[in-house]
C-alpha cells in the first residue's frame, strides 16, 4: 500500500475544493493535497460551455471550462498537489483516508480533512417515473459528457424536464449538439432561474417554458417516442412527441463518504451537518460547497471553500472543536432545508454573512422569521420566493442568541 502524509487533504477538485486549497496555501499551510476521482480536475464547470462563471469569486465572467482551467492553474501556482483518478473508499481514522489509484491502494494521513464532493442529479430511476426504459434519457451531467467530452449524438427532438438553472443550461448544450428543443417542463407556475439565463437560453432559441406540468409516463420501447404530461391543477394530460428527455436538477449531495465516516447527516438536505465554521460532527473533518447545500453556482461554492479554509487554518493553529453543545436549527414547510445546520455558542458570522435556504413552492411577499423559543430575533419580507432558487437570510441576529439549550427556528409566514 502507498502511504501519503499531508497537512490537509481535500476530497473533490471542483470549485469548493480548489478554492479552499488555494486559500489554505495563501494562509501559509504547508502541504495541501486535493484528490478527485475524475481524470481531470475542475469539477462540473469543465462540462458547462456557457458563460457566467467566476463573477463573485474571480470578479470576471468566464465559460465553465475557462473557469475550471483557471482554478487548476491557480492551485498549481500556489503549490497545491492535485491527484486525479483517485477514489476515496473509506476511513482508517477521522483524518486518515484510504483510496484507490491506478498504481494501487493508497493511505492518506493528514491533520484535517475537507469534504468537497459536491452534489449530483437524481437519475430517472430515482424519480419514480412510470413507463418503459428506452434509450434517449439523460441527466444534464450525462448530456454534457455525451456532447462536450465524448462528442456523441444525443437525438433530434428533446424535451427538458426542469426549469431551474441547469435546465436552461441543458437547452444550450442541446442546441450546440444540433437538437431541436420542443420545450422546458416544470411542475411549478413559473421558471426557477434568473431572467438573464432565460433570455440567453430559452428565449434566444424560442423554446417554450411549459408550466404546471409534471411527467406522468415515458412512452417508447427501443427509443423514447413521447412523454405524457399531467397538469398539476386539473389532472388533464397531454402527450409531446420527442426522442430525447433531459432530467435536470433534483439534486442530492454526494454524502456517502461522510456517512461512511460516521458524520451526522442532516435529515432535510441529506448532507453532513456543519456549524458556522463548516465543522462536521467528527473532529478534524470539515465540509463545504454543494455537499452541504443544494446546487448553487460555482462561485458560491468557491466562496464557501474559502470560508472552510480559514476555519481549517484556525483549527490547525488552535485545535478548537465543538464539544457537543451546538445549537440546532429547526425548519418547517414550506422551507426545504437550511445551511449551515447548527450554531456553536459564540460564533458571530456565517459563511458570506448569511444562511442559505430553499422553499418547496412559489410564495408571494412572504416573511421569514427566526425564533429562539418565544422570541422573534430577526425577520425579513421578500418580494417572492421560488423553488430551486436560493433564499438568503442575514446572520445579523447571531448576537441575540441567549440560551444555548434552546433551538433556533426558521419559519415562513405568508
Amino acid at each position: 500500500m502507498n502511504r501519503l502524509k499531508t497537512d490537509v487533504v481535500i476530497v473533490g477538485a471542483g470549485p469548493a475544493g480548489l478554492s479552499a486549497a488555494i486559500e489554505l496555501r495563501k494562509l501559509g499551510v504547508g502541504n495541501v493535497l486535493v484528490v478527485d476521482r475524475e481524470q481531470q480536475a475542475g469539477g462540473i464547470p469543465r462540462h458547462c460551455h456557457h458563460i457566467g462563471f467566476g463573477m463573485r469569486d474571480q470578479h470576471r465572467i468566464l465559460t465553465g471550462p475557462a473557469y475550471a482551467a483557471r482554478q487548476v492553474q491557480l492551485a498549481e501556482r500556489y503549490g497545491v498537489e492535485i491527484l486525479t483518478e483517485t477514489t476515496v473508499t473509506g476511513w482508517d481514522s477521522a483524518t486518515c483516508l484510504t483510496a484507490t489509484r491506478p498504481d494501487g491502494l493508497t493511505q492518506i494521513q493528514s491533520s484535517a480533512v475537507l469534504l468537497a464532493t459536491g452534489c449530483r442529479e437524481r437519475p430517472r430511476s430515482a424519480r419514480l417515473i412510470p413507463g418503459s426504459r428506452p434509450a434517449g434519457i439523460f441527466t444534464t451531467g450525462s448530456l454534457q459528457n455525451f456532447v462536450h467530452v465524448h462528442h456523441h449524438p444525443v437525438g433530434k427532438r428533446a424535451l427538458v424536464i426542469g426549469a431551474d438553472h441547469v435546465g436552461f443550461s441543458a437547452v444550450l448544450t442541446l442546441k450546440e449538439a444540433g437538437v431541436d428543443v420542443v420545450g422546458i417542463v416544470t411542475e411549478f407556475s413559473r421558471h426557477q432561474t434568473f431572467l438573464p439565463y432565460k433570455l440567453v437560453s430559452a428565449d434566444r432559441h424560442r423554446v417554450p417554458v411549459l408550466t404546471d406540468l409534471k411527467v406522468q409516463r415515458i412512452l417508447g420501447k427501443q427509443r423514447v417516442e413521447a412523454v405524457e404530461l399531467a397538469d398539476v391543477r386539473d389532472g388533464s394530460s397531454r402527450t409531446i412527441p420527442c426522442d430525447t428527455i433531459v432530467f435536470t436538477g433534483n439534486w442530492i449531495p454526494d454524502y456517502e463518504l461522510g456517512y461512511a465516516g460516521g458524520l451526522a447527516i442532516d435529515p432535510h438536505g441529506h448532507s453532513p451537518r456543519v456549524n458556522l465554521r463548516l465543522q462536521t460532527s467528527v473532529k478534524g473533518v470539515f465540509a463545504a460547497g454543494n455537499l452541504i447545500h443544494a446546487a448553487e453556482t460555482a462561485d458560491v461554492a468557491a466562496l464557501g471553500g474559502r470560508h472552510a479554509a480559514r476555519s481549517i487554518r484556525t483549527y490547525l493553529d488552535l485545535g478548537d472543536w465543538p464539544d457537543g453543545e451546538s445549537i440546532p436549527i429547526e425548519i418547517a414547510p414550506p422551507l426545504e432545508w437550511v445551511s449551515p445546520h447548527t450554531i456553536y455558542p459564540g460564533e458571530q458570522s456565517a459563511p458570506q454573512g448569511r444562511f442559505i435556504l430553499r422553499v418547496t413552492q412559489v410564495l408571494d411577499r412572504p416573511t421569514l422569521r427566526i425564533w429562539q423559543g418565544s422570541r422573534c430575533i430577526w425577520q425579513h419580507r421578500y418580494r417572492v420566493l421560488i423553488p430551486n432558487l436560493p433564499v438568503y437570510a442575514s446572520d445579523q441576529w447571531l448576537d441575540q442568541i441567549e440560551n444555548k439549550n434552546t433551538p433556533i427556528r426558521f419559519e415562513i409566514i405568508e
